[in-house]
């Protein structure tokens, strides 16, 4: 279960999954005398409260994910109570939380979840996002390079792209043009990536290099949406292009009548 949330970002809308369900096996090992090897835990490990834990931490992400917060908030609270040192329930509490807008509790849960496991890279990605979305930007950063430097980290690409996300809202735009970069070269498949790379380049007077990976964007109809073909537009208008702007506007238009992104195409404002 992977929910996706959409963040904004100079208007664009950039996919973020900002929470993985990892690790859910838990942690229990069989018991072994000093000096003894241990066994690889497996599933057979788990206790009955583990697997209780186990099943209602699910649940409560596939209601995080359908946007039913306080029945996701109910199956995390008997989570803990099944298991009270289970990281990755504090994680999604986290999450929970920070949608409510209870930023107390969300932040004691992202702490509460690396406390429990300090190598919780997922943990880590998500207190970072949630501190970028409160302007707290060196924190967020410090928290993305935890979650990079930490071993076998399967999503290095998700927390590259909120880390270049964060940094181009921070000011810091060569820093993201970095951070968007390597995350392109790991997935250039994800159109969110390349949306907030094209964007960054734009602000940097990249015009022509923000033309190409905006282009690939546009060039497949699933991937294309207003603020895509408006920020293709404003690429244009600095290009000098003025018949390449107006045909992405009219094409905006068209597909996209009801989008705010064609007002500012109506009035002229490619600068904003």
């Amino acid at each position: 279960m992977t929910p996706l949330r959409a963040v904004r970002h100079g208007g664009l809308q950039a996919l973020l999954t900002l929470l993985v369900m990892t690790g859910l096996s838990g942690c229990a090992t069989q018991g072994a005398g000093q000096g003894e090897l241990r066994e690889r835990a497996t599933d057979s490990d788990q206790t009955d409260a583990d697997r209780r834990a186990r099943v209602r931490l699910e649940l409560a992400g596939a209601y995080f994910g359908r946007g039913q917060l306080d029945t996701a908030l109910d199956e995390l609270k008997l989570s803990i109570a099944a298991n009270p040192n289970y990281s990755a329930a504090y994680n999604l509490r986290g999450l929970i939380y920070a949608s409510l807008g209870d930023d107390a509790l969300a932040e004691d849960s992202f702490r509460r979840a690396l406390q429990l496991n300090n190598r919780d890279a997922d943990a880590m990605h998500n207190y970072g996002w949630y501190l970028c979305q409160r302007q707290r930007y060196n924190d967020a950063n410090a928290q993305f390079q935890l979650a990079l430097a930490q071993p076998q980290y399967r999503d290095t690409q998700r927390t590259l792209l909120a880390r270049g996300i964060c940094q181009a809202r921070a000011g810091q735009l060569m820093e993201a043009e970095g951070s968007l970069m390597r995350s392109y070269e790991l997935d250039p498949a994800n159109p969110g990536t390349a949306i907030n790379l094209s964007d960054v380049l734009l602000r940097r007077g990249e015009f022509t290099r923000a033309r190409f990976y905006i282009g690939r964007v546009n060039a497949q109809q699933a991937t294309t949406n207003a603020q895509s073909l408006w920020l293709a537009a404003r690429i244009e208008h600095k290009l000098g292009n003025a018949v390449g702007a107006r045909d992405l506007g009219e094409q905006m238009r068209s597909r996209f009548p009801q989008a705010p992104e064609v007002q500012l195409f109506d009035k002229g404002r490619f600068d904003e």
